[in-house]
């Protein structure tokens, strides 16, 4: 029944973290349109046609033409301020969720980010200004600081042993793919065939019924698993540790290149080669296929050499680099499709290596609770979605896309070597915290009973 009852969690995790990078990428290859039609221009405005160029052209022209003009400002920069208002707010809370976690549980935290999320998913559905868009955009990053490091919290909680640890995370994983490159073509189509509103009101939908299947599996107040939770070493604490530092670092640089693409790959295919928004939305769906094979590589290189952790995430980030550096080159819309598949297999890699790395590091340096060094690492992916936008829309308008391609190559590369730091992490013994206290002297309460138990079996 513990056994059943992990495996559905892990769905309730997994359906989450599909959900907020859907969310969050959705809008990629309609929000140049949609800010066109709030700025009163484009095809999108009010001024096309009813019938438009199909039924896509007559959705779109019933948005209003209240919206005020840009007054100059950068349309690059514009996008990337909205794609950065989630990150930021979410970089801003993730501390303090953390340790929320660490003191509560896991469960109550995943519940209420379940639920900021919907508001901003309807939030998303009904915005008829830009304000509005940045108000739901900023609120998603408030539900996405609790669901994100709770569900990954979780799942490092539930699945305590390796290579089962590993295998639910690459699980998670692979998910948080597949919201993130089938959202494009999934909202794109939608907003082309069926209005604005009915990819926000599908997402919502599903919002609602996994935060149902969750309180059904673990009601708030229901378990009193969480009484005699050990305390978590603080999250100041586990920012000075120099190994999770490492793995912190390597978790931003990895994903920078996608941060700084999403926003401006949009307009760099319109004008570069006349893409339209499906063609844009279509170029990231391939790309879901090599990150599920990362995925699946390293969790099975995992299990049988452990000690190389260190070493597949240097390759990711090498393959990342090498990507990056090809993008610019691309001429049409199939060539795109080639460097974008091999940042998400580097990204893959990255992640499925150091993710259970970071876990293990807590295991064996510090106490065996996950919220906060969880934190750390959704502060290091918010790090590179908050800053990124802003600072890509500047580069791509001051010095051109093709240099901001190469810098982040460039980056990858570089910091490539510094994984080496990790070498010896697997020969490190378990110091004298929860699991030693587990192990050797027994169960003193009713969570260390099933910590115990949980091990056995």
């Amino acid at each position: 029944e513990a056994r059943r009852q992990r495996r559905l969690l892990l769905v309730v995790v997994c359906v989450a973290l599909l959900l907020d990078n859907m969310l969050y990428m959705v809008i990629v290859p309609i929000i140049p349109d949609y800010i066109a039609a709030m700025r009163g221009g484009g095809t999108a405005g009010p001024s096309a046609p009813a019938g438009g160029n199909g039924s896509g052209g007559g959705n779109r022209s019933l948005l209003p033409a209240r919206y005020p003009p840009a007054s100059g400002d950068n349309e690059d920069v514009q996008i990337g301020m909205l794609f950065a208002s989630k990150a930021m707010l979410q970089l801003l809370v993730n501390p303090l969720s953390g340790t929320l976690i660490d003191r509560v549980g896991y469960e109550a935290p995943l519940l209420a980010g379940l639920a900021v999320m919907f508001l901003s998913t309807a939030t998303f559905a009904f915005a008829e200004n830009y304000a509005t868009l940045f108000a739901a955009r900023s609120l998603q990053g408030l539900g996405s600081a609790f669901a994100d490091t709770a569900g990954i919290a979780l799942i490092a909680d539930r699945y305590a042993e390796e290579p089962a640890r590993s295998r639910a995370l690459g699980t998670a994983l692979a998910c948080i793919s597949f919201g993130s490159l089938a959202a494009p073509p999934f909202g794109g189509v939608l907003y082309e065939f069926a209005g604005k509103r009915v990819p926000f009101v599908v997402l919502a939908c599903v919002c609602v019924l996994d935060g149902l299947l969750l309180l059904v599996l673990a009601p708030p107040g229901g378990t009193g698993a969480r009484a005699n939770m050990p305390v978590g070493t603080p999250i100041h604490r586990l920012m000075i540790d120099p190994y999770i530092a490492v793995v912190a670092g390597a978790l931003a640089t990895c994903n920078i290149p996608l941060a700084f693409l999403e926003p401006t790959i949009a307009n760099w295919m319109k004008d570069s080669m006349g893409a339209s928004e499906w063609e844009v939305g279509l170029t990231w769906l391939p790309a879901f296929f090599p990150h599920v094979l990362g995925v699946y590589v390293t969790v099975r290189l995992a299990a049988a050499y452990p000690h190389l952790q260190w070493f597949y995430g240097a390759l990711g980030m090498a393959i990342i680099g090498a990507s990056s550096c090809l993008v610019p080159a691309c001429r049409n819309f199939g060539q795109v499709i080639i460097p974008l598949c091999g940042i998400c297999f580097g990204i893959a890699l990255v992640d499925t290596a150091l993710l259970p790395t970071l876990a293990f590091l807590v295991d064996v340096r510090h106490v065996s609770v996950y919220g906060s060094v969880y934190a750390i690492a959704d502060i290091s992916y918010c790090v590179a979605y908050a800053l990124g936008p802003i600072v890509a829309g500047q580069i791509v308008h001051t010095m051109g896309f093709a240099q901001l391609n190469l810098g982040m190559g460039l980056a990858n590369v570089l910091y490539a070597p510094v994984l080496l730091f990790l070498k010896n992490v697997c020969q490190m013994k378990p110091s004298h915290s929860e699991r030693n206290i587990l192990l050797e002297e027994g169960p003193k309460g009713l969570y260390d009973t099933i910590k115990m138990e949980e091990r056995k079996g």
